[in-house]
């Protein structure tokens, strides 16, 4: 479960954000999560609870964006949006060497606190 690390890992960053800002607690956390991260929004939320406890981080809100899988055709020289992240070729024109662009990893987006 690699959720956790990645939640674990953005409490880290978030903490130290937060403390540079002279912030009292985290009331907000945004997370973008990429489309070919393999990340289960579920266990994400789950693991981002757990980890948050007796932080200032606990009970804040998390809100979490999943990016779309985007792809650069070559043939089709435009970016490709995909339906699901299996599919290897252009819906477009069906070229098989597609670039992924879009990311697969967790970013934080955006912070929500409460100075002192």
């Amino acid at each position: 479960m690699h959720e956790l690390t990645l939640c674990q890992r953005s409490l880290e960053i978030i903490e130290q954000q937060a403390l540079q800002h002279g912030a009292r607690r985290v009331t907000g956390v945004w997370l973008e999560v990429g489309a070919f991260s393999c990340v289960e929004a579920s266990a994400l939320e789950f693991c981002f609870e757990l980890v948050c406890r007796g932080t200032l981080a606990e009970g804040c809100a998390l809100h979490l964006h999943q990016q779309e899988a985007e792809c650069w055709c070559p043939d089709c020289q435009a970016y490709v949006r995909l339906l699901t992240q299996r599919v290897r070729r252009c819906p477009q024109c069906q070229c098989d060497k597609l670039r992924i662009v879009a990311d697969d990893g967790v970013q934080i987006k955006r912070l929500e606190i409460e100075q002192e």
